[in-house]
């Protein structure tokens, strides 16, 4: 009989594997980009990272 990984195990898995340091840090960078996103939202800060890619090189239209 053939079992199947579960949410649960995969779960398991990650507390064994990822450090508390580690996933706090992810934690904070994923609150980072939230914030980031639903904050700077403003057409200044639209418009200076509009820019920076432009100057970077980057084509986006």
């Amino acid at each position: 009989m053939e079992t199947t990984e579960t949410v649960r195990d995969r779960i398991g898995q990650v507390r064994g594997d990822v450090s508390p340091t580690a996933a706090g840090l992810a934690l904070v960078l994923v609150a980072a980009l939230g914030f980031t996103l639903l904050f700077l939202q403003d057409p200044m800060a639209h418009d200076a990272l509009h820019n920076f890619r432009h100057g970077a090189g980057i084509t986006c239209h």
